[in-house]
């Protein structure tokens, strides 16, 4: 960001007044300390510090976002200095929307600035008093609906008086908003801490200006009220280079137990797992396993979370879903398709997740996405909001194979084929356009000599271990599975593409490959989250009945009872050992008559066996033949595994077990 010269010279006058500023006398009071740090810098202060204080536009943001339903709030900004953070309000919401806001500050030099700046911007309902945040109390007996201390609480003593003071006055269903700069405690929560150094070394320059950052101010909010959000990061100080200061924003309610939200656990990657998700949308046919799940309404069902698509559609069909990745970017995809059925109307949902893209991503994450994310996943799509202006369905591990796909397809002359198929009418329209295509009769008609040699070339560039891991999600296991059927991953590939365009229709039933092929999805062609009558379901409460966890399948498994249990192709990626103990722990944790579902890229794999050993009753439910010399066929509308499965767990009645922990 380019700045003039006289930005330069206010900047300079600040920092000599915070570096080089008088001391004052022994006997002088805190607010005399105050005046004496501020008054020669009070009209350069904002200026200054819009580039410094990172933490105060998302932290009214949030605040903001929590206001929309609420009549008439009155807004106490404590430590409110020059009425700055009223004027940033504006950006989120109108001030007028407040019945009253009060400016409350202890810096006479502040206090006269914010003063000003009412009558300039001719702020009717804004009051500025110069007081102690410790010992003001509101007019009338009135209530606070939000209370905020934007980089002030660290600068009150004592901040737990102003805390105590902000509760007296707050109303029931009101809250706290907090930014400002801090430290940890040696040992604090994952993703507040800091190491010794950091910890001294940020402490002992503050403590120059009387800011005080000990992690006692945090410890007291949590003690005092219930954290509903937090976010911890660090920003840049201006003029001063390398350095990041650490900032935190927090947002509590009144205490009530059923309000309060636990420290975020910080979970890291897996080992070899790529830093953003493999699958951008879930790869199993939601609509096939409806006939063999048979969920009932309130059945409590385990899956993987994948894209989050099909725990989605699970919770629609009316069972209790706990979803689970080992990946924590693929339950952040989830969480975010959460919090925008929450917050968000059909029409910028639909933006975001049926094309993609969002011409306002910045300003409508900051304002109704961010507020109510978790701190990872806030961390996580900070950084990756560039997805939603080139495409979603182009990131992600699978989307950067699609990507590659596109322009392999235009460099060979395939790309108006790909147009052609996507918007074929018919499905023989649509059968005859792929026939058409010289890959397609290459294919079929070369040599089997010849096409061994393609092979080769085929698995080593597009089929080794590295591009089908971290660009398929496809482990080196689970290519053992597919290979075991003694045919090749080309010809693996060639009969999935060929089931499909042959026996589904893209445009309008096929919305796996529909938005692999074109980017993004059609209003008549897509999941059923995305389908509007079915969002407004969601919207309505069903959202709420999917648990998002990231954590390992078995650890969500075991920790209670379960009527319906997903697999996905889950046991392909697993050795014997820890095939053997996922079914000891599917015999104890699913009930009596449950029912569990998954498939394989074998078309009989062997850990059938061991299901069925474990009190599964286990039944085939299709096969595909991937031989060169089979027709091909669609076993679903992924038609992407070779064989799929059920197992009924024997022993009684559906629903006839207790169910302890549920």
């Amino acid at each position: 960001m380019r700045v003039g010269a006289g930005q330069v010279v206010n900047d300079l006058k600040v920092l000599k007044n915070i570096w080089l500023h008088p001391l004052a006398g022994e006997g002088a009071d805190h607010a005399e300390r105050l005046d004496q740090f501020y008054k020669n810098q009070a009209e350069q202060y904002d200026g200054f510090r819009k580039n410094f204080l990172w933490g105060r536009r998302p932290m009214l943001a949030a605040c903001a976002a929590r206001l929309t339903d609420r009549d008439d709030p009155i807004w106490v900004d404590l430590g409110g200095g020059t009425a700055e953070n009223i004027a940033m309000m504006e950006e989120f919401m109108p001030l007028e929307d407040f019945k009253e806001i009060y400016v409350v500050d202890l810096c006479h030099s502040l206090c006269e600035v914010a003063k000003k700046k009412v009558i300039e911007k001719g702020w009717t309902n804004v009051f500025v008093i110069e007081a102690d945040a410790t010992k003001f109390v509101l007019p009338d007996n009135k209530r606070a609906t939000l209370c905020t201390f934007s980089y002030s609480l660290s600068m009150i003593p004592p901040f737990m008086g102003a805390v105590d003071a902000a509760v007296s006055y707050l109303d029931d269903d009101g809250f706290v908003g907090v930014c400002d700069f801090y430290t940890s405690a040696k040992y604090d929560l994952p993703m507040r801490q800091h190491g010794y150094m950091r910890r001294w070394f940020w402490r002992a320059v503050f403590d120059q200006d009387n800011i005080n950052l000990t992690p006692e101010i945090r410890n007291y909010l949590d003690h005092e009220l219930d954290r509903s959000f937090e976010f911890n990061s660090q920003g840049s100080i201006p003029y001063v280079p390398y350095l990041r200061a650490p900032w935190y924003m927090w947002i509590g309610t009144k205490k009530q137990a059923s309000n309060q939200v636990g420290a975020e656990v910080r979970t890291e990657r897996p080992p070899l797992f790529p830093p953003t998700f493999l699958y951008n949308q879930s790869w199993e046919d939601p609509d096939r396993d409806v006939p063999v799940l048979q969920i009932k309404e309130g059945d409590r069902l385990l899956t993987l979370t994948s894209g989050g698509c099909n725990a989605l559609d699970e919770a629609l069909q009316g069972a209790d879903v706990v979803s689970v990745d080992l990946n924590p970017a693929q339950s952040y995809l989830l969480e975010l398709k959460q919090v925008a059925i929450r917050t968000l109307e059909y029409e910028d949902f639909w933006l975001l997740f049926g094309e993609g893209r969002h011409p306002d991503i910045k300003s409508i994450y900051l304002r109704r996405l961010a507020p109510f994310l978790s701190e990872g996943a806030a961390r996580f799509w900070s950084k990756k909001l560039y997805y939603f202006n080139d495409g979603l369905y182009y990131h992600g591990g699978m989307g950067k194979v699609i990507k590659g796909a596109e322009i392999m397809a235009k460099v060979i002359g395939l790309s108006g084929k790909i147009k052609a198929m996507c918007e074929a009418k018919t499905l023989s329209e649509q059968r005859r356009v792929w026939e058409s295509m010289w890959p397609v009769a290459f294919w079929r008609r070369t040599p089997r000599l010849l096409s061994d040699m393609v092979e080769r070339i085929v698995r080593l560039v597009l089929f080794n271990n590295v591009t089908l891991w971290y660009g398929g999600g496809i482990p080196k296991r689970q290519v053992d599975h597919i290979l075991s059927d003694t045919h090749t991953l080309t010809d693996y590939a060639a009969k999935v593409f060929d089931g499909v365009a042959l026996h589904s229709h893209l445009a309008t039933e096929n919305h796996f490959y529909l938005c692999c092929l074109q980017g993004h999805y059609t209003r008549q062609c897509c999941p059923k989250y995305l389908k509007e009558e079915e969002f407004e379901r969601l919207k309505a409460g069903v959202v709420d009945k999917v648990d998002n966890r990231t954590c390992w399948f078995a650890d969500a498994l075991t920790d209670g009872m379960y009527d319906k249990v997903i697999l996905m192709d889950h046991m392909d990626w697993l050795d014997d050992k820890a095939i053997e103990t996922l079914c000891e722990q599917l015999e104890e944790h699913v009930v009596p008559g449950g029912k569990i579902i998954w498939r394989s890229g074998a078309l009989n794999p062997h850990y059938c066996e061991a299901i069925g050993r474990h009190g599964f009753d286990v039944q085939v439910c299709d096969q595909h033949n991937f031989k060169r010399d089979t027709q091909a066929i669609c076993i679903d509308k992924v038609n992407m595994y070779a064989s799929f499965w059920v197992g009924t767990r024997q022993g009684g009645s559906q629903g006839g077990s207790k169910r302890s922990k549920r």
